[in-house]
């Protein structure tokens, strides 16, 4: 039985439809001792079947070590979203609830290969000359989490040094103690700063490019 109801799937091949260029959905799994990858892959398999232009590509997180280490991979269950080019948005734990908005429209950004960010946003990522790495912690039941990790992510596709991770908080606890997360979303810059909250877009972009100088001094 599917996870997708029949409205969805006529929502999502109309919103497919509208696609330019195609899309790799890459997975990384290993469904023993990893609590949601089978259902991740589940959805991520229907999703691909909505649209000849999104294709998927499923490895196994220790056999397939090569690619895991290509895409800089370090835990389970974890989705990349690949367009022409690799743009350094990533899923880490399932993207469900509110969050599998953000893969649907996360889809749509890479196809077209273009982040949709103001021009004002754009000219400020400029000073973005080295790699830096987001990490937006979530929750599947928050409704404002899919601001950030978009937000998060339309940065990636603009700057070639960011990578951007959402983080399902409950499925990766360990990380959600070290960055001392009691609510979502929480989105770290680097190792050290946190936003906390939702932020309209120009004050998130602010905050991630004031934290890099700061990180960069």
């Amino acid at each position: 039985m599917g996870l997708l109801q029949e409205k969805d799937r006529e929502y999502i091949r109309d919103l497919f439809s509208k696609l330019t260029n195609p899309v790799k959905l890459i997975y990384f799994t290993q469904e023993i001792e990893c609590q949601y990858c089978r259902e991740t892959h589940q959805i991520l398999d229907e999703l691909s079947e909505l649209s000849d232009k999104v294709n998927l590509k499923v490895y196994n997180f220790v056999t397939d070590k090569e690619m895991a280490e290509k895409y800089n991979v370090d835990k389970i269950p974890a989705t990349v979203i690949e367009g022409t080019k690799d743009y350094g948005i990533r899923y880490y734990g399932i993207p469900s609830g509110y969050e599998f908005s953000s893969v649907l429209e996360d889809i749509v950004d890479v196809s077209k290969g273009d982040s949709g960010l103001s021009e004002e946003s754009r000219q400020l990522l400029k000073e973005i000359t080295s790699p830096l790495r987001l990490q937006v912690f979530v929750t599947p039941t928050c409704p404002y989490c899919p601001k950030a990790v978009r937000l998060a992510h339309k940065i990636a596709i603009e700057n070639e040094f960011v990578t951007a991770d959402m983080v399902e908080a409950t499925e990766f606890p360990h990380l959600s103690m070290r960055y001392n997360v009691r609510g979502v979303p929480r989105t770290m810059i680097g190792e050290d700063y946190p936003i906390e909250g939702a932020l309209p877009e120009n004050a998130f972009v602010q905050k991630i490019v004031a934290s890099y100088k700061q990180m960069n001094q």
